[in-house]
């Protein structure tokens, strides 16, 4: 009998029934709690060869990539997606979706490089069992930067707070997590980032800000036009995204 962590690359294209030509070169997770909208957004982008492999996930042709998008919403759900996939062989991780800011370097409308996570999910330390961080690709940040700069889009690099409980953060905690550096406090970015680091695959985050956390801010009262700044660094990063995933080509 083989069980879940004993699973080789071939008894998941056998679970799954997958073909060698359906996996991705690069899966990008989305860590959102709506996701019907999201998957239609990336049908249509990722329209060629389609394969929908789960519910909340797709698969296509982008310019000749082979490309996974799933919508996650914590940790225990973007594991399951980048567990199989990094063991099918897909190079790329590539965490998107939002984060809460707890630093005043982060302003609404950047996007977020996260450079490393601290691992307080619940779910990164099966992977990791001997770390409390885990860091993203460097090549993939700098590639990340570059874009960023050369297209003018503004961008903040910096570690992330990866929790399990959003609606148990408090004032307290969240002071205390700015003063120890981090940028942000995000569900999923340090599971995605474990999973990576475990398989040796790349994995990098882009996040946008959801609600500003140190200054007082939640997701039922932030600035008036948050929607359409949302929606245009939404946009960026997805561009970002698609270009970093045509890197493992």
């Amino acid at each position: 009998m083989t069980l879940y962590g004993e699973m080789t690359k071939a008894d998941w294209m056998k679970a799954l029934h997958i073909k060698d030509e359906n996996i991705p070169t690069a899966f990008i997770l989305h860590g959102e709690w709506e996701h019907a909208w999201n998957i239609e957004i990336w049908k249509e982008l990722l329209a060629e060869e389609q394969w929908i492999p789960t519910w909340n996930a797709i698969t296509g042709n982008y310019n000749q990539t082979r490309i996974g998008f799933a919508n996650v919403f914590g940790g225990p759900q973007a594991a399951m997606i980048a567990h199989r996939f990094a063991m099918l062989g897909t190079e790329i991780m590539i965490q998107t979706g939002y984060f809460g800011g707890l630093s005043k370097q982060a302003s609404y409308g950047d996007i977020f490089i996260v450079t490393g996570a601290y691992m307080e999910d619940g779910v990164s330390r099966w992977y990791l069992s001997e770390q409390d961080m885990v860091y993203a690709d460097p090549m993939l940040v700098n590639e990340a930067i570059a874009y960023c700069e050369e297209m003018n889009y503004s961008y903040v690099t910096g570690n992330i707070y990866t929790t399990s409980a959003m609606l148990m953060e408090t004032k307290e905690l969240v002071e205390d997590w700015s003063n120890r550096g981090f940028i942000g406090v995000d569900m999923e970015t340090a599971t995605t980032f474990a999973v990576a680091s475990k398989y040796n695959r790349r994995a990098v985050g882009l996040l946008n800000l959801s609600d500003h956390l140190i200054q007082g801010d939640t997701l039922y009262s932030r600035i008036a036009n948050y929607e359409q700044i949302e929606e245009r660094t939404d946009q960026r990063i997805r561009e970002i995204a698609l270009y970093l995933s045509s890197l493992g080509k």
